[in-house]
């Protein structure tokens, strides 16, 4: 199986310290290469920062999994614009989240999970299909805990350098909040905060979050 992808620093070398099992791997500069690349399936990694390339890649036949963490597919201008024969799947590449050992993936149709299965058997590696929400599952959990440090931090309680500690020794969590949000960007986080507080005000910003 042939895969052409297009990422930046630092999700890129994310995915390349992975395995790629029996796939083929193109990478690509840009979103016209990606658009007219041959191959299997396609994976627009950046796109969260490039959502106008949507009008290019729902000319693509075939699988194409975007890097959208935030809007849901279902009822989208997403899936709207997708033609007939583009397969529109979100996946969870925020930096730092394809380092773990399972890829969050959102599909709109159920028959879309065969593809999922197949592209990811072809890099061996794990999947798990989650709810077409915003923030998925673990962006959402990363979000929340994130806010929270900021919210303890305008409290006075705490540094953020004693907080991130606290959080990394004590939960064993691979990065402190106030670290985990530098390496994700603060306006992601924020951007999602955001979005879950439309409908739940406990994903209010902190105030003091720095964008």
């Amino acid at each position: 199986m042939k895969l052409a992808i297009l990422a930046k620093e630092p999700v890129k070398q994310e995915w390349l310290m992975k395995p790629v099992g029996q796939a083929g791997v193109q990478w690509v500069e840009d979103i016209d290469a990606l658009a007219s690349a041959q191959a299997d399936a396609y994976f627009h990694l950046g796109f969260e920062e490039d959502p106008a390339s949507i009008r290019k890649l729902v000319r693509i036949t075939g699988p194409v999994f975007i890097n959208s963490v935030i809007e849901p597919l279902i009822d989208s201008e997403l899936l709207a614009a997708a033609q007939e024969n583009c397969q529109l799947i979100r996946i969870n590449a925020w930096p730092t989240f394809l380092k773990r050992e399972l890829v969050e993936c959102c599909i709109a149709d159920p028959f879309d999970e065969t593809t999922v299965k197949e592209v990811f058997a072809a890099l061996d590696w794990k999947y798990r299909i989650v709810p077409d929400v915003p923030g998925m599952i673990s962006p959402r959990i990363i979000a929340m805990i994130i806010n929270e440090a900021y919210y303890t931090l305008q409290a006075g309680v705490s540094t953020k350098e004693e907080i991130d500690t606290a959080m990394k020794l004590g939960t064993n969590y691979p990065f402190g909040p106030f670290e985990w949000s530098e390496k994700i960007g603060p306006q992601r986080v924020h951007a999602l905060l955001q979005a879950l507080s439309r409908t739940d005000a406990r994903y209010q910003p902190a105030e003091n979050m720095e964008l």
